[in-house]
């Protein structure tokens, strides 16, 4: 299977780590949907980064959509069957993702839109959602740590420590770390195992 987008987004990075701590053999393209968008529309029309061509052809899209078919790929998965675990675990997961989203939508807004039409209100309304997000993170790192190592790591796990990297990369200074130490933490320690370093932030 081939995994299409660039590593500096989260929403591929997550699905690249998930690929290498299933064992799955993959070849990552590194198409971005911005400078080669032409050859990306060839492999998907709808140019969507992560896209995955599966082995048969087939294409899907969304990171979580994709993690789940790699993992019935793989026969296993790295969410927790436990029911109030996994209740745990889609919300971190979800809190993670929206930093993602609205961390996204900031670079956007400086990187793409010009200046005199930047919206000031609109822009305040997606920092505080950011900052929300991982205040809320942080909440949930005091109340019970995410594990780190390759086998033990589940996905709210990835999630966290990808979204956390993503946006002290793409935009520092808008969350303090000494506010979010178990977090930037976590992000820290999962940084430094095998599947994170094969899968850098590029």
């Amino acid at each position: 299977m081939e995994l299409i987008g660039m590593l500096d987004s989260p929403y591929v990075r997550r699905v690249a780590i998930t690929l290498e701590l299933l064992d799955i053999p993959f070849v990552h393209r590194p198409l971005s949907v911005f400078s080669t968008f032409d050859a990306f529309s060839r492999i998907n029309p709808v140019v969507k980064a992560p896209t995955l061509v599966c082995d048969d052809g087939e294409i899907l899209m969304d990171s979580t959509l994709i993690i789940d078919h790699v993992e019935s790929v793989a026969g296993r998965s790295l969410m927790p069957i436990d029911r109030q675990a996994r209740l745990r675990t889609l919300r971190v997961i979800g809190l993670a993702l929206a930093a993602c989203e609205k961390t996204v939508q900031i670079v956007y807004e400086h990187g793409l839109r010009p200046s005199e039409k930047m919206h000031a209100p609109w822009l305040q309304r997606v920092q505080a959602q950011l900052a929300a997000a991982y205040l809320e993170l942080e909440v949930e790192m005091t109340r019970s740590a995410l594990s780190v190592g390759p086998l033990l790591m589940d996905q709210a796990g990835i999630t966290a420590a990808v979204a956390w990297h993503f946006t002290q990369r793409m935009r520092p200074g808008e969350i303090d770390p000494r506010r979010h130490p178990r977090l930037a933490a976590h992000s820290a320690a999962a940084e430094q195992l095998v599947a994170f370093r094969a899968m850098p932030h590029a």
